[in-house]
């Protein structure tokens, strides 16, 4: 950290007296981090209801919102009733108790699920249908159709059932997290009570049964439900109804009592399976009896009883969204290769005729997925790494990839060629610990040492180092990224990845892998912020820097895109920000804690978040740092704004209890694209929505003013770069942006 960042003790008093007169523990200031996710998947869900959305992507919204309720149950509705259950009463940061939170989110989410219904059923299912893609219920076929479907049950539904009775001879059945079962209620001839049978739809055969040849098609669970009589003969079918469970995915084990780390996440996994459940979702019809015997056997409350009119789980109707049928549909994308990667006819570089590395060494390069391709670029580098005979280590950490990792198999490649390869493989990534498991044991066959994990600590960060014997020493290469590993999210994730050869950065990194090995973190970083050591501190300093320019009557002005602002330090650093004059933009995609425009507090906080076809996921951070355009010379100390990329947001999980790493971006042309990238996102009026001091949000409409799309924007400005060889990757002359920040 220079002399001119450190904040004078004077500085932090006279932002401390600028905020006596308001209590920024006053629990009315902090929105509820819940809460502020569920207003997140209101914008989500509104994808599928609007009707400017293409019909399919309708439809895969609809999935999509399914997947993430289903995430946001498992995780932090599980965690908040371990907490009842453990007679936790401590409010968080806005005021409420676990109980009050658990309270106010079933009220929150039951309206959202009655939208997400209504919208299949009263338009998305009718748009459909105009389209000639069917959607049928079983009792509307004809009898040829019901004759064809009742062979297609026989002979390849009927053998995968297995119906489980639920009776003095039988306990009641395991059912597991968010399988689909047909709840029945059966009498045998003669008997007076009925008994309860579970069958559970089988999840290796399509959902969507075609009907015929076209576009037609009825569910699966109504297919069973149609023959009960043939899965279940000689018994009276009494009552049938679809359900769903949600179990607690919130289960963990004390590491530092396991054996070793990958004994604890297997217990995990295993745990999860026979979790609390800790939601209810079955057929609106569904009777009372047997709604009463699942909460009974389930240990349910009636809160978390959720009955709906429509189907339980859209998540198998993406299936939709594959059909050739490009006019319901957005114009299609592909990641283009960035125009400093491309390839020339003979596989050798389109600019410059270098090699990747003299590439890199020439200028940093800025990568923004989806808009450039990850195996072009990213899976590029690493090829290269594998394979070059000057290479003399790679290093990687590594936190979700995909199944058949590309990335792995380089790695291999590179031990196999004599490289030296260490990687960190996080093994406490959740939902992907499977996964992680798989790869921590290929590595080490290749006898490739392998880091997973340390105790306390989540490794976050997205991180790769190359080592390379050149003629003048050795050489760093270094990949600092806000995405994972994954060529697959790669594709429909927004993130940012810087590849330099700056010596510091390449140092820094080594001091990073080194901890995953060895004992501790170091403390001291030359130019990247790490977290848990040092980040916060320098996140903190920064925030008041730009307190100190506006006390000090010059322009002072934050902009910080993020998925998550949920620090309650953090905010409080912005409030006194705000309070001083400084001008903040934060572009939040999910969960924001901070209320913009209160009078007094954050009127010059202005929130924004965008939902569009990708998910965005980058992190950018930007201080202007007393620059003045018009008076360079009045910018004494300052004058450069600064840019940072980086995989950490400002949560507490990351600031506190991850190892994250974020960079500086100085290269010149660089700075200018991530300007671009955020004016971008600020002028946004189609699908960039603004936020209200009671959490809430309304998307901006263009009025009479031109129609600007973030991620339409920038697929086109990638095309246009490519198309002209602009080997910044990103067109930024673009009548979208303007003098928002400061060149």
């Amino acid at each position: 950290m220079s002399d001119r960042d450190e904040l004078n003790p004077t500085d932090v008093a006279t932002a401390d007296s600028a905020a006596e007169s308001v209590d920024l523990d006053d629990p009315d200031l902090y929105l509820n981090r819940e809460l502020s996710h569920l207003e997140f998947q209101k914008r989500v869900l509104h994808e599928a209801v609007d009707d400017r959305t293409p019909l399919l992507e309708r439809v895969r919204f609809l999935g999509i919102f399914t997947r993430n309720l289903d995430e946001f149950f498992m995780k932090r509705v599980g965690g908040l009733k371990q907490q009842i259950d453990a007679g936790v009463t401590d409010p968080t940061v806005d005021g409420r108790t676990p109980r009050e939170q658990w309270t106010e989110i079933l009220d929150t989410v039951r309206p959202m699920f009655e939208q997400q219904t209504a919208c299949y059923r009263d338009v998305v299912r009718a748009a459909l249908a105009e389209a000639g893609i069917e959607l049928v219920d079983y009792g509307d076929l004809s009898s040829d159709e019901g004759d064809r479907m009742r062979s297609y049950f026989e002979e390849s539904v009927l053998p995968t059932l297995t119906p489980l009775a639920f009776d003095p001879a039988h306990p009641f059945p395991f059912i597991s997290n968010l399988s689909l079962s047909l709840g029945v209620f059966v009498r045998h001839e003669n008997a007076e009570d009925p008994i309860f049978t579970r069958i559970k739809v089988p999840q290796n055969r399509p959902r969507l049964v075609p009907v015929d040849d076209g576009p037609r098609y009825v569910l699966l669970e109504d297919l069973i439900e149609a023959h009960l009589d043939v899965l279940m003969p000689n018994v009276e079918v009494l009552d049938a109804a679809l359900f769903r469970i949600t179990r607690n995915a919130e289960v963990r084990r004390d590491q530092e009592v396991a054996e070793d780390l990958i004994e604890a996440i297997e217990e995990v996994i295993e745990q999860r399976r026979f979790a609390t459940a800790v939601r209810l979702e079955i057929s609106a019809d569904a009777p009372d009896e047997m709604v009463g015997l699942l909460r009974e056997q389930l240990d349910l409350a009636p809160e978390e009883v959720f009955r709906r009119a429509g189907p339980l789980d859209y998540r198998d109707f993406q299936t939709l969204a594959d059909l050739d049928r490009p006019e319901l549909k957005r114009e299609p994308w592909s990641p283009l290769p960035h125009p400093r990667f491309a390839e020339g006819p003979g596989g050798e570089m389109a600019l410059h005729g270098a090699d990747i590395f003299d590439e890199i060494a020439r200028d940093d390069v800025l990568l923004h997925h989806p808009y450039h391709s990850f195996d072009g670029t990213v899976q590029r580098f690493l090829d290269a790494a594998a394979n070059d005979p000057d290479v003399l280590a790679i290093k990687a950490a590594i936190y979700r990839t995909a199944s058949d990792s590309k990335v792995i198999q380089r790695l291999i490649d590179a031990a196999d060629n004599g490289k030296q390869v260490a990687v960190m493989v996080e093994l406490k990534a959740r939902f992907d610990e499977q996964n992680n498991l798989q790869w921590v044991r290929k590595l080490e066959e290749n006898g490739i040492h392998v880091a997973y994990g340390t105790v306390g600590l989540k490794t976050h960060t997205k991180t790769a180092l190359v080592v390379r014997e050149e003629s003048d020493g050795v050489r760093l290469y270094s990949h600092v990224a806000t995405g994972n590993y994954h060529s697959e999210t790669a594709k429909g994730y927004v993130d940012l990845g810087l590849l330099t050869a700056d010596r510091d950065v390449g140092q820094d990194l080594v001091t990073v892998f080194n901890f995953f090995t060895g004992p501790s973190l170091d403390e001291e970083f030359r130019k990247l912020l790490v977290a848990p050591v040092a980040m916060r501190d320098r996140f903190t300093a920064l925030i008041r820097r730009e307190a100190a320019y506006a006390r000090a009557g010059r322009d002072a002005r934050i902009v910080a895109k993020m998925n998550a602002l949920e620090d309650p330090a953090i905010v409080k650093e912005l409030y006194r920000a705000s309070m001083a004059g400084v001008d903040i933009d934060l572009v939040v995609r999910d969960i924001c804690r901070l209320r913009p425009g209160i009078e007094g507090v954050s009127d010059t906080v202005t929130v924004h978040s965008v939902v569009g076809r990708f998910l965005e996921h980058s992190r950018v951070y930007y201080f202007e740092n007393g620059a003045n355009p018009d008076d360079p010379a009045a910018a004494g100390e300052g004058g450069t704004p600064e840019y940072f990329v980086g995989s950490a947001d400002w949560m507490t999980r990351n600031l506190d209890r991850r190892v994250e790493a974020v960079a500086p971006v100085t290269d010149v042309r660089l700075r200018e694209q991530l300007r671009f990238v955020l004016e971008v996102m600020l002028s946004d009026n189609r699908t960039g929505w603004e936020m209200h001091a009671d959490g809430t949000y309304t998307q901006r409409t263009p009025g009479d003013d031109p129609e600007w799309a973030t991620q339409q924007v920038l697929m086109e400005a990638a095309r246009s770069a490519h198309e002209r060889d602009d080997d910044c990757g990103i067109d930024t002359d673009h009548p979208a942006t303007g003098d928002l920040l400061i060149d």
